[in-house]
């Protein structure tokens, strides 16, 4: 009996466990995705017709083919470049409606279709030149009207100079004068051209232009702008005998640059501007009058006043000398074993020679005092052997002899010689300027 009911239960079981089993894992809700719903999707043929329209309206597009399939766009054909290709692409990207592009196209290896877009954009260049012929035709004229005027403007220099201006500082205005009127013709072109911003730019690199060149040529500008104030000062004339630091010669051309001097040996010196402007310069030239000086020597045992006397007196015989102002004879040192004497003179350097007459009058005085028994001793050194030992008090002091008073001769007389001006240097200095073709505001 046990055994029956065993029996059944397992059958039982064995009915009823596939059933449960089922309903224990099936799930409780099957959970389904809503419908994906589209509406107003453009059709094939709208995409494709929308894309040659598109790229049908730009230039080296139009000959492309486009493919639409389920929203998949292919595009078919040669390009002229890759930018072109890139464009055609980004187009269909953009297009609604469009779901993949599939680029196929190729660029063109054709030179002349390469080239055909450039030739295009010359022919759009010079139809717009001839389209604004005549309006550059007549910016051109103002330009030129103004590059005469302001040629016209440069040339009348005359009142300028009237007002006492020197040649360089009206160069320079008639310069500025004639680049404002030119300027102004430019800007009335550009105004008529309507390219009125050129002007800003064109400034702008101006101002840059400007501050680069500055600091390039500053040496230059600075020489030039001296040069204008020498020539408005002028503070030395052609020939004029000058020291300039220490350079020493006679005026040959005052350049934009430099000053141009002739040494006493003959030589061409070149000074910049500059230079002059800021350093020390002695004209001899300005005052026809002139003195000259020397220093003498005499012994400390001679009678200074004597050697004065003849001194002044050979001096005032002296051909060249100016009686007013009169010569001097000073004393201007005391030494240890020499009277320094200073013998100064005047001259009128337009009939006497300045070097001439020094020489002349240092001759004659030697010779004068040579005459007069004047002695111009050298430094003497005295030196004294003294024994402590053996010598007393008052010993060994010999009696000095006095040196006998000079007599005192009458002044020597001056003997002829040529004190004239030496025309030397003056005559280089004009054959100079007669062969030479560079500029001189001096003139």
């Amino acid at each position: 009996m046990k055994r029956i009911l065993a029996m059944a239960l397992l059958v039982l079981l064995s009915w009823y466990l596939p059933a449960w089993g089922q309903e224990l894992y099936a799930p409780e809700a099957a959970v389904t995705a809503p419908e994906i719903q589209v509406q107003d999707v453009p059709e094939d043929d709208a995409i494709r017709s929308r894309l040659l329209a598109v790229l049908g309206a730009i230039e080296g597009l139009q000959d492309i083919e486009v493919q639409v399939t389920s929203g998949v766009v292919t595009l078919l054909g040669e390009v002229p470049s890759a930018r072109l290709n890139r464009a055609a692409f980004e187009i269909a990207s953009r297009t609604d409606g469009v779901v993949y592009v599939l680029n196929r196209l190729g660029e063109e290896a054709d030179v002349a279709s390469r080239l055909r877009p450039a030739s295009r954009k010359f022919q759009e260049i010079g139809t717009d030149l001839l389209r604004a012929l005549p309006v550059g035709l007549i910016a051109l004229l103002v330009v030129v009207l103004f590059w005469f005027l302001g040629q016209w403007a440069s040339s009348r220099g005359a009142w300028l100079r009237r007002a006492g201006m020197s040649d360089l500082t009206v160069n320079l205005g008639l310069r500025i004068v004639r680049l404002l009127v030119i300027g102004i013709g430019f800007l009335i072109a550009l105004e008529i051209l309507d390219a009125t911003a050129m002007v800003g730019a064109l400034l702008g690199m101006a101002g840059i232009a400007g501050i680069a060149l500055g600091f390039a040529f500053r040496n230059i500008a600075e020489n030039y702008l001296a040069g204008v104030l020498l020539s408005a000062r002028n503070p030395f004339a052609i020939g004029d005998d000058v020291k300039i630091g220490e350079f020493l010669g006679k005026v040959v051309r005052l350049t934009s640059r430099d000053t141009v001097l002739m040494t006493p040996d003959g030589n061409h010196l070149r000074i910049p501007n500059s230079n002059i402007i800021t350093s020390a310069m002695v004209n001899f030239s300005r005052n026809p009058l002139r003195r000259f000086e020397f220093k003498v020597g005499v012994s400390v045992d001679l009678d200074v006043a004597t050697a004065r006397e003849l001194g002044s007196a050979t001096l005032r015989g002296m051909k060249g000398i100016l009686p007013d102002p009169r010569p001097q004879v000073l004393i201007s040192e005391l030494g240890d074993s020499t009277v320094q004497l200073s013998f100064l003179a005047w001259i009128d350097q337009r009939e006497t020679d300045f070097l001439k007459a020094r020489s002349e009058a240092i001759r004659l005085v030697k010779a004068a005092f040579d005459a007069a028994g004047i002695e111009m001793p050298e430094p003497i050194y005295r030196i004294h052997l003294r024994d402590a030992a053996s010598l007393k008090a008052g010993e060994g002091a010999e009696a000095r002899p006095e040196p006998a008073p000079p007599s005192r001769p009458a002044a020597a007389a001056a003997e002829a010689s040529d004190v004239t001006v030496d025309h030397a240097i003056d005559e280089q200095v004009a054959e100079d300027l007669r062969i030479s073709d560079e500029e001189n505001l001096l003139k």
